[in-house]
């Protein structure tokens, strides 16, 4: 029997252009209301899940959905396995960031570098300049309530004496990407995911499964109780601490491979018919 539930946001509960359906949300009710424990899994900041999960973020904003998701969940995996926040007792149950010292030095070897810097902190998306800040507004649209425009994100982390969950360095100058992957030699202790036009940087200790694992510790649920559902690469740890994994059918052939079951893409809400198929078909 599966007591909770790890569903990835972006390219799984999310649809191509960032949107979730009504079905979605009805069917993650259900599970919910069927006792089941509904956590999302994701790359995204806390403050910025997407909008129509408003219930279950720390803001409280009355909306509609605020109204019906109320109570949706309780647990969240953050910042590609960085943080679980326990968002009702407003408390931290796992936490693998980036130290203060590695932080500062990394951003002081990565000066002149031509990169765009932002970074996850205390829950919020910060972001280096108005330029970097308008795009990541224009991205997340809706959902960036937590972002922040900071003028210079060493003196930020310096004067708030803060650890960063992630870092994201965007390409902006030719050659940036080969000279970032240069500097992070140096940084045993961190780890890169690239894409073609950034790269999130983390603590070694970051991962969904970790995070899942810590999770589920908590909780005193068995692996055999937990259930995935994910389309990328971040999300293979995730599948090696859940009993069922499903693979989105836009997922990576690598996760596909680890899956239990293979669903259809996030564009057919694929997240949904497998959560009717696999984990609500004859629980009452």
């Amino acid at each position: 029997m599966i007591r909770l539930l790890a569903v990835d946001m972006d390219g799984t509960c999310l649809d191509r252009r960032s949107r979730m359906s009504e079905r979605i949300l009805r069917v993650l009710r259900e599970a919910a209301g069927r006792g089941i424990i509904v956590v999302p899994a994701t790359g995204r900041n806390l403050e910025c899940l997407p909008h129509r999960l408003a219930a279950g973020t720390i803001r409280r904003t009355g909306t509609r959905d605020d109204d019906k998701n109320r109570g949706l969940f309780r647990y969240v995996i953050s910042s590609n396995g960085a943080k679980v926040t326990d968002i009702y007792g407003k408390k931290t149950v796992f936490h693998a960031s980036i130290s203060q010292k590695d932080a500062l030095s990394l951003l002081e070897k990565c000066r002149g570098k031509g990169l765009g810097t932002a970074a996850h902190v205390r829950h919020r998306y910060l972001l280096q300049g108005r330029i970097l800040t308008a795009a990541g507004l224009i991205i997340y649209g809706k959902d960036a309530k937590g972002a922040w425009c900071v003028r210079d994100m060493e003196e930020f982390i310096s004067r708030n004496n803060c650890e960063v969950e992630e870092f994201q360095f965007y390409f902006v100058t030719p050659g940036s990407k080969r000279k970032l992957r240069s500097v992070l030699e140096r940084y045993p202790s961190l780890r890169a995911a690239y894409t073609p036009i950034y790269a999130e940087v983390f603590s070694e200790k970051a991962s969904k499964g970790n995070a899942l694992n810590a999770l589920a510790a908590h909780l005193g649920i068995r692996k055999d109780e937990i259930a995935c559902i994910g389309d990328g690469e971040n999300d293979l740890s995730m599948f090696a601490a859940s009993g069922v994994r499903i693979a989105m059918g836009n997922a990576v052939d690598a996760l596909k491979q680890k899956a239990d079951h293979v669903t259809v893409s996030n564009s057919r809400d694929g997240a949904a018919r497998a959560i009717e198929q696999y984990i609500l078909k004859g629980k009452s």
